[in-house]
């Protein structure tokens, strides 16, 4: 037990939860041996309170560090924003430069607005569409936040949103009159995206969906939404708070084809600096005018100057490129590794945003033993890897070295059948739960 871990006890007495974000809670990685607070971070290299080292082969900020900790020119475009005033009376000249650069990688939007987070982001697209639609329900495809909109899916069955990236979301707090107003349907599902359509269109105020997360998506599924959507005027809202600026500079819907009326984007696009934006079309924007939208750190100066630092880097150095390529190599050490040590995994997700999963009864299990033995190796590891422009060929092979011992002992532990003995600690945790 270091510095980091004793701290994390204390939190869990003053901060509910124990953090602000569920995906930074050590019990979703190795309970009480996390090291769950950093001192410094550098490129993927990452430093705890007891000045140990590790290089970062997990999620990054949780997507949002796509550069990579630290970058110098973006933070030094951000010291001189703090130099000439994060906040003021006046507004930053930075959120019309942001708004021209967005607009110009996404010819079909042609109006923007800022928040800080992809929740709330995703939160005002909301507004906006149902301002535009003066409707009620959304129908909705994989996760999108912790407001109250998306939550509420899980007033009318409390496992409605188990298959949308977090199992176990409760709704508790959410008004129940919400009941009804948030319908979730499948990625690819066209059959059941229709049924469940057809019985309440005239009730959708928008459908609102993530571009990609894990599977590819199927042309007839984006042809169909697109289709009912235009036939029906109702607000097409793209999450791309995750898939953006992955595969591409800007939304992943430019590769598919798919034009929607709003699309959303946060994480990725400043570097770990808090900034969101919703972009759209302009007849649908208009409508943000019909509705109260507005908050005084949407228009602080360093949000938008460090994304606009951010994507003109990925544009200068192929980024993009890059990630997917590590992406690659990532997938293709599970792959062998497994392979040689006999262990069964399934891989998916984009390149850039990687999973794999143990096929075994017990998979938790095995994923808290893989994330021990990567740590005590020197790596934050889990069954996840977001690709950053700072992770090299070089720490990937350095990576792979450690990926193949540690598959070798998951192996070696199940001949055993000593898998849960290893542990040092309990079980990780696989979604949302009470700590305490």
């Amino acid at each position: 037990m270091g510095k980091s871990q004793e701290l994390y006890k204390k939190a869990k007495n003053l901060i509910p939860g124990g953090t602000q974000l569920l995906s930074k809670r050590p019990e979703m990685f190795l309970p009480d041996l996390w090291p769950s607070y950093y001192s410094k971070s550098k490129g993927c290299e990452v430093w705890d309170l007891d000045d140990k080292h590790y290089y970062d082969f997990s999620y990054m900020g949780i997507g949002a560090c796509t550069i990579g900790y630290s970058d110098d020119d973006i933070n030094n475009t951000v010291k001189e924003a703090i130099e000439k005033g994060s906040m003021n009376t006046l507004n930053a000249p930075e959120e019309v430069e942001l708004s021209e650069l967005l607009i110009s990688l996404h010819p079909w939007a042609s109006m923007v607005r800022y928040a800080r987070t992809g929740g709330e982001a995703m939160s005002i697209a909301v507004r906006i569409a149902r301002a535009y639609s003066h409707r009620d329900v959304i129908m909705f495809s994989g996760y999108h936040g912790w407001h109250d909109w998306y939550l509420a899916s899980n007033l009318a069955d409390d496992s409605s949103l188990d298959g949308h990236l977090l199992a176990g979301l409760e709704p508790a707090g959410v008004p129940r009159s919400l009941k009804g107003v948030s319908v979730p349907f499948n990625y690819n599902n066209t059959e059941e995206f229709l049924e469940k359509f057809n019985k309440i269109k005239n009730n959708v105020g928008a459908i609102v969906l993530e571009t990609i997360r894990n599977d590819e998506p199927k042309l007839e599924f984006f042809e169909v939404i697109k289709t009912e959507t235009s036939k029906n005027n109702i607000p097409l809202i793209l999450d791309e708070v995750s898939s953006g600026w992955r595969l591409n500079l800007g939304g992943a819907h430019l590769l598919y084809n798919l034009e929607p009326d709003i699309a959303v984007f946060s994480k990725g696009m400043s570097n770990g600096f808090p900034m969101a934006a919703i972009i759209g079309k302009r007849n649908i924007m208009q409508s943000a005018q019909d509705s109260f939208i507005s908050s005084t750190y949407w228009t602080d100066r360093i949000g938008p100057a460090a994304a606009i630092a951010t994507i003109n880097k990925m544009k200068n150095l192929n980024v993009q490129e890059h990630l997917i390529k590590i992406g690659k190599e990532i997938k293709k050490i599970w792959e062998e590794a497994a392979k040689d040590s006999g262990l069964k995994i399934h891989i998916s997700g984009i390149d850039p945003l990687a999973h794999f999963e143990f096929k075994y009864n017990n998979p938790l299990e095995f994923k808290t033993l893989f994330t021990q033995l990567m740590l005590e190796k020197g790596f934050l590891a889990s069954t996840a890897f977001y690709a950053s422009y700072s992770h090299t060929i070089e720490k990937c092979n350095t990576y792979s070295n450690a990926v193949k011992e540690v598959f070798d002992n998951i192996s070696e532990a199940i001949q055993n059948n000593s898998v849960r003995e290893k542990l040092k600690g309990e079980v990780c945790h696989s979604g949302f739960k009470r700590l305490n």
